[in-house]
């Protein structure tokens, strides 16, 4: 998604380049474009200069938008899913540490709320910025 926001607004990218700037195997990338691609954060385009990109700007996807694509629901524990999908403890309503676990659930979420993609990509290395080299050059601090 990093690749992807560095690139915003140049056109779809191949999963090939950016297997190749993140040093990961092509394979795993189109798993998890899937994912990606279901929750609307990226759409693809066929053709010799197909590729994915982003649907939004960077600055409108939060990072908990893209972790829950990826790893679905944000909890430490089972026991406090916010996803209506999963059952929940049968020891919840007197559980000792379930509002600690609570509260963790909420901090992350909230600090991944309070995240966009736009954060993990400054301004200065996005693509198309005036007076920079392609993404080949430059230094790769972010998976």
């Amino acid at each position: 998604m990093a690749q992807l926001a560095q690139r915003h607004g140049s056109g779809p990218a191949s999963l090939t380049e950016i297997a190749e700037q993140e040093d990961l195997p092509r394979a795993y990338l189109e798993q998890l474009v899937i994912n990606l691609r279901d929750a609307d954060l990226v759409r693809s385009t066929r053709g010799a200069h197909g590729g994915y990109e982003l649907t939004r700007a960077p600055e409108e996807i939060q990072m908990s938008e893209v972790l829950r694509a990826l790893e679905g629901p944000i909890a430490p524990m089972i026991c406090v899913t916010d996803d209506p999908g999963h059952s929940t403890c049968a020891r919840t309503g007197h559980c000792t540490v379930n509002f600690m676990w609570m509260r963790v659930r909420d901090a992350i979420a909230g600090a991944l709320d309070s995240m966009t993609l736009a954060d993990l990509v400054p301004a200065r290395v996005r693509l198309g910025t005036a007076g920079l080299a392609p993404l080949a050059s430059q230094p790769n601090t972010t998976n």
